[in-house]
């Protein structure tokens, strides 16, 4: 059975976890080096999900959709 990557919003609470658990400064010297690989990990693999978010938005709007423009939108709101 293939392992289930976690999703990003998982990965960024356990990255701020482990960036809280080092900036304490209490932890013993192998305990901080096996963190911060942890956090190195998880770091890249959050830094590719933005990556491929943005190059599916940036797709989805080459094939003709329209940005999303506010102007339009607050004065058809306000008629």
């Amino acid at each position: 059975m293939a392992v289930k990557k976690k999703n990003f919003e998982t990965q960024l609470k356990r990255l701020q976890a482990i960036v809280d658990s080092l900036e304490n400064g209490e932890l013993a010297l192998e305990k901080s080096v096996a963190l911060y690989k942890e956090g190195m990990t998880l770091s890249k693999e959050c830094r590719t999900q933005l990556e491929n978010a943005r190059n599916e938005i940036r797709l989805f709007t080459e094939e003709g959709e329209a940005p999303f423009e506010e102007e339009t939108t607050v004065a058809t709101i306000a008629d």
